[in-house]
Order: C-alpha cells, then structure tokens, then sequence
C-alpha cells in the first residue's frame, strides 16, 4: 500500500505500527504467520476533518505472538438491554475462542472486578506470577473526541440504575487450561512480554468504555507498543439513542467503532479471523 505525503495520520500510523511493533523487544522467531482482513479510518486531508476514508487492508499474525482479551463479559449487567446484547456476543464468540486456542493463541479473561471468584485458579495464579518487568515510556498518540453522548451510563432500556450486578465472567465462554484470569493492565502487560506476544485481539464490551480505558485497554496497551485490533461484531457499546447524536444504539455502536479505526486501531470481523484461524497448519 502506498501513502501521500499527506496520510501521515492516526489511522496511517497504526498501520504502519502493525508491521512494526514499537517499544517491544525483539520476540523468537516463529513461523506458521496468518493474514487477516483489517478495516481502519484514514484522513486524506488533515486540514479537513471531513476527510476520514475507510481503508480496508490485510495484516499477517503470528498466532504465538498474539493474544485474546476478552473484556468485561459478565455474568450480569446493570443495564438489562446490555445484559442481553453481551449472550448473544458470547455464543458467536465461543467457537472463535476454540480456534484461537488451537491456533496457539493466549485466551486472558478479563472480567473486571471479579478476581475474588478466580482466586488460586491457575489461570489467576499464572497472571500473578508472571515475572514483573517495567512499561515502556508511554508513546504519545493523537486521540479524539467520543462521536457519542455516553454521561447518562448508556444504558438503552428505560429504568435500569447504575449498581454493581456482575459476579464473574458469562458462563458461555469456557476457561480452558492455559488460559489466563486478570483485570490488571500490569500484571497483563507482564504476562504479554513474558510469552513474547506483541498483537492484542479485543473482544467483548463496551467498546466506548472498557474497551479503552481499562488499564489493559486499547488506549493504555497502544502507549505501551502493542498491537491492537478490535473484532468489531463482538463488542458493543453504552449508548443511549436518547442521548447525542440521537440514532440507534446500533449506529451508535458503529460510530464508536469507527472511532476505534480512526485512533486506537484497526478493526476485524469473527468470521474473518476464524477464517484464519481454521487456516493455521496446528488448527487441522
């Protein structure tokens, strides 16, 4: 692919980034590399924020460098709309899980706040016990404006209040052995550097939300060097269509999205990554 002098922007850059990871050293080679269809925003113009063009490329991935974060999928919402949205994402994104693993990906269950129930699995056990390292200096990357009104909680069904109803991860998604237990965006970073996985796949929700700004979030993880790619029919977000700029909850999880594309990453499909996935020579 080639660039103007004039697409040296957020989405450009992540691009570039993704052959080039930054602030990581340099991992085992490895071979048995897959290529995905990614979809990112890139503004051909910087002078016109009107500009933003969708940009649709392929990108290879090395399975043993690369790791799921499969974000807040609890058991329980606050929100019942959410609640119901985050099943029907877990049984699409079940089988996809069982291809990753096969394909030698690394499976981290982050259900935020739920680390009591998990304690002495040896998942939790194998995140607490990953050797500690520092955290790079922080890149600094441009960022933008959220195209949604989120500062109602999001929620789309009327009469639901803000509380804690969540009490471990939606039993749906399996937690195979090998797999990983954390909410720390430390104690994952330091599991990441330890098996030498350099690629973040994020699924689950909410996408204007935890998917950011966790401390193993997009935002957080791009600063440190990390590849990240959100599957983007898997994940949801927090709107409210009452709410700024008053369209559905689905073209606002879209508008979200493509945000995403445009500062924090490229984005793929379930269906293009289990492709992939099933391509991989260890998953036959």
């Amino acid at each position: 692919m080639l660039y103007s002098c004039h697409m040296k922007t957020a989405a450009a850059l992540t691009m570039l980034a993704l052959l080039a990871p930054a602030n990581l050293p340099a991992a085992p080679s490895s071979s048995g590399a897959i290529s995905i269809a990614l979809r990112a925003r890139m503004q051909a113009f910087p002078a016109d924020p009107n500009s933003w063009q969708e940009v649709n490329f392929t990108a290879p991935i090395i399975p043993q460098h690369t790791a799921i974060i499969i974000t807040d999928m609890w058991d329980q919402h606050w929100c019942h709309g959410a609640t119901h949205r985050v099943g029907l994402i877990a049984e699409k994104m079940e089988p996809v899980l069982q291809a990753a693993r096969r394909a030698g990906i690394l499976i981290i269950h982050a259900p935020s706040d739920t680390m009591d129930v998990y304690a002495n699995t040896p998942g939790r056990i194998a995140a607490q016990n990953a050797p500690a390292v520092d955290t790079p200096t922080e890149l600094k990357l441009p960022d933008g404006t959220l195209p949604i009104d989120d500062r109602d909680g999001g929620c789309d069904t009327p009469g639901d209040k803000e509380h804690r109803a969540w009490k471990s991860e939606i039993s749906t998604l399996k937690i195979a052995p090998g797999d990983v237990i954390s909410d720390n965006g430390r104690e994952i970073y330091n599991v990441l550097r330890a098996r030498h996985i350099d690629t973040i796949l994020y699924m689950g929700v909410h996408a204007n939300m935890c998917i950011l700004n966790r401390t193993f979030g997009m935002r957080q993880m791009s600063k440190w060097g990390m590849r990240c790619i959100l599957v983007r029919d898997l994940t949801d977000a927090m709107y409210n269509p009452a709410s700024r700029p008053f369209v559905s909850h689905a073209a606002g999880t879209e508008m979200v999205i493509e945000f995403i594309e445009q500062y924090w990453g490229p984005t793929t499909t379930s269906a293009e990554l289990h492709k992939a996935l099933e391509s991989h020579p260890i998953s036959r």
